[in-house]
């Protein structure tokens, strides 16, 4: 079926954020995403390409009114992130391999360790300012590439976000992404490109 899965899900997802917003669309997104990451079929094998040095982040779909994107990271062996946190509201769904999120609170100045949760196939996590945003991903495996499928409630590429330090120091950053180009969902030769 190729990018007609992703195409589905991005006009369901549209539809919902023409009528919710905020947590009440995370809820609504989090069985589409779902969904989405049940079957390993659909994404080119261009947005899945780890590199050697650090995960890789690929815009998928941005919303034009910039109420969602949607995010795959190819996560080389043992490849992980500082901990950071999002700014918005964020659901991660695993597609392939699996992934550990360790839980970080910020609160007292420090940064105190969490529960760690690992993501396997079909599995869905969810993230936001409310609920609890700051935490740090791993690849789960040591010996190959895991890819997920991430949506947040904004163009997560171009949010003001932070990364913290063990003592609580905060620094700034923005995520962009590894490709500075789009699939067109609606052109089927991007499915044999590359």
């Amino acid at each position: 079926m190729g990018l007609g899965r992703l195409k589905d899900f991005v006009v369901e997802l549209t539809s919902h954020a023409n009528r919710s917003e905020g947590l009440e669309l995370q809820r609504e997104a989090r069985p589409l995403l779902v969904g989405l990451v049940a079957t390993d079929d659909w994404l080119p094998e261009q947005f899945c390409q780890a590199d050697s040095d650090a995960y890789r982040q690929f815009l998928l779909h941005c919303d034009p009114l910039q109420r969602f994107s949607i995010v795959s990271f190819a996560w080389g062996p043992g490849q992980s992130t500082p901990v950071h946190d999002h700014g918005t509201w964020g659901l991660i769904g695993m597609l392939r391999g699996a992934e550990l999120s360790t839980a970080y609170d910020v609160s007292g100045g420090r940064l105190i360790e969490g529960l760690t949760t690992r993501l396997n196939p079909g599995d869905v996590e969810s993230v936001s300012p409310e609920e609890g945003d700051v935490h740090r991903v791993r690849n789960a495996y040591g010996d190959r590439t895991s890819v997920s499928i991430h949506v947040y409630g904004a163009n997560i590429g171009s949010v003001d976000r932070r990364v913290y330090a063990m003592e609580g120091n905060r620094k700034p950053f923005r995520s962009g992404y590894s490709n500075d180009w789009l699939p067109n969902l609606w052109d089927r030769s991007v499915e044999t490109a590359g």
